[in-house]
């Protein structure tokens, strides 16, 4: 038998209980909507059982799926008590049963009974919106609350916009803003308001110049800075809104969004170095602020300062930083690059299963192995295979890397080769095998692997390039390469590898001068040591041999170790 339903839906006791106990006033204006009416706005109202029988009714009607019937009941009943709790629920049931009329007109009550909530606001335009009668009604009640705001006149400006952000036609909803303004004028939020209609409605100028309006009545108003700031950015030029913040903060050195805003200019216009200069002027007063101690340690870590960096992800652990993992990553890298294997080990050791995972177990791999500990690292990687199997083909992408560092190529594509027989259509097993294969002098396997994941996904970029790149590198079939190279670079423009294999095969076809400006343009973009060799070697055959070796010792100072740059050396002897 089946459980006896209870008297009564949760619903139905809970929306009668609103009628007995105090209710909380609604949130401030600018915040999140408050889940209730004003407490300004409500009537001192009664259960007296006839309302809680209606109620009951209306939700019963709900539950069982005649929400226009409940909707309708609560209508009524609002227009009796003139209690907006009602209405809301009228029009949250009647949009819940695409009864548009209806909801339009539970909304269009409920924004008359408390004309001051956001929420009512919000959704009485959206359904008022449909009609020329609808929007006069919504402008007379939205000038009706403003005028009886008094002192809440500013924050409610300020919320008007949101208020109105149900209104797909965004230049009605700037005529609707300027309007309600009007008689508003003197206080600087009307002017922010308009900005803010302006910049929506795609009139950036026009809202640049509302805003400039603003401070001119409140000169020191930093969400008004901060506005007029994005805006300089886009309608003027990306250095003017990053002048005219660091002009704000000469006068107002505590203005911490100010600051905040200026080094996230300053980060995506790629000035890294003087984004950290305003996070550290930002840290000195805000040590404990865990958004900027973060945004402080990932920069310094990207400028190199690796000793600060490291010194502020552990306070971030200490702070109860949220993606704790992240941070111990971080760590682990930090010691991984300093040559401190063990403590690296530690840190990514103690990462725990989610999206950092897998990578630090790839460390700890890389890590052993490294040490001479070649079985330790694969027996940890068939540990991870074995426990996360979907993780499986990262894991044997990892053991046949290491055995490839360790001078075990034919080892390395023999597990590559075996994996493939029972996902022979893996995209990462067949892009590897493919360059464990050139390695080993296997041309047409490497080509054949190469050319079926070219079919399987056209779009892999890495796939044209590396055919392109192995032929060019051997003479062989130089136009063919470049076109397999240029398709590559079209798929992934910025790429500096393709742009290497461009300026490589270039090379091998006598295109001395295209060959040197894509080689610039790849080490431009990423200063990598094989990068550094076909430049080097570019420049040579062009004459300019002092720039060439100076290439090359740059490259090997900062990539001791690395073969190819050894071998180039070797045959130029500079």
């Amino acid at each position: 038998m089946s459980p006896r339903p209870s008297a009564f839906p949760v619903r139905v006791l809970v929306a009668a209980a609103c009628f007995a106990t105090a209710v909380p006033a609604a949130a401030q204006l600018g915040g999140d909507d408050a889940e209730t009416s004003s407490a300004a706005a409500l009537p001192g109202q009664v259960l007296t059982p006839q309302i809680f029988y209606q109620v009951m009714l209306a939700e019963v009607a709900a539950a069982r799926g005649q929400g226009a019937a409940g909707a309708q009941a609560y209508l009524d009943l609002a227009r009796r008590t003139r209690d907006p709790r009602l209405a809301r629920r009228a029009a949250e049931l009647a949009a819940l049963s695409r009864k548009a009329d209806l909801a339009g007109e539970a909304a269009q009550l409920w924004l008359e009974l408390d004309p001051a909530s956001p929420q009512a606001q919000q959704v009485a335009a959206g359904f008022m919106a449909s009609s020329a009668a609808r929007i006069d009604a919504l402008r007379s009640q939205l000038a009706k609350a403003l005028a009886t705001q008094g002192d809440q006149t500013g924050p409610v400006l300020l919320s008007l916009n949101r208020g109105l952000a149900r209104i797909p036609d965004k230049a009605l909803v700037r005529t609707l803003v300027f309007e309600l303004t009007e008689p508003y004028l003197l206080l600087p939020e009307a002017h922010f308001a308009r900005s803010n209609a302006a910049y929506v409605a795609g009139d950036a100028r026009g809202a640049l110049t509302a805003i400039d309006s603003a401070l001119a009545i409140r000169p020191d108003w930093e969400q008004a800075v901060l506005l007029k700031a994005q805006l300089l950015q886009e309608v003027v030029a990306p250095a003017q809104g990053q002048t005219y913040l660091k002009d704000y903060l000469a006068a107002h050195p505590d203005g911490r969004e100010a600051r905040l805003t200026l080094a996230r200019m300053l980060v995506a216009d790629r000035q890294f170095g003087a984004a950290l200069e305003q996070f550290r002027a930002l840290l000195q007063r805000l040590p404990d602020d865990r958004d900027v101690v973060h945004a402080t340690a990932l920069l310094s870590m990207q400028q190199g300062d690796t000793a600060s960096a490291e010194k502020l992800f552990r306070h971030l652990l200490d702070l109860g930083f949220g993606d704790a993992d992240q941070i111990r990553a971080y760590l682990g890298q930090i010691a991984e690059d300093g040559k401190r294997p063990d403590e690296a080990l530690g840190w990514y050791r103690s990462v725990k299963p989610g999206t950092q995972y897998l990578p630090a177990q790839t460390h700890i791999a890389q890590i052993l192995a490294a040490q001479g500990r070649l079985g330790e690292a694969r027996q940890h990687l068939h540990q991870g295979a074995r426990e996360n199997p979907a993780d499986r083909v990262a894991y044997l992408l990892t053991e046949a890397q290491i055995l490839r560092d360790a001078g075990r190529n034919a080892e390395s594509f023999e597990l590559l080769d075996e994996a493939l027989r029972t996902r022979p259509d893996d995209p990462d097993l067949l892009y590897e095998s493919a360059l464990m294969a050139e390695r080993l002098g296997h041309i047409d396997v490497m080509e054949g692997r190469l050319r079926k994941l070219i079919a399987l996904k056209p779009e892999h970029a890495h796939a044209y390039n590396a055919l392109g790149y192995s032929l060019a590198d051997r003479g062989l079939r130089l136009d063919e390469a470049e076109t397999l190279i240029a398709r590559g670079l079209a798929l992934s423009p910025e790429d500096p590898f393709i742009l290497d294999s461009l300026g490589w095969v270039r090379y091998r076809k006598g295109d001395l001068a295209g060959a040197l400006a894509a080689l610039q343009k790849a080490y431009g973009v990423r200063a990598d040591p094989e990068i550094a060799a076909h430049l080097g070697e570019v420049l040579w055959t062009l004459g300019r041999r002092d720039e060439a070796a100076q290439t090359w010792r740059d490259a090997l100072k900062a990539h001791p170790d690395n073969t190819v740059l050894s071998d180039v050396l070797k045959k130029f002897k500079p």
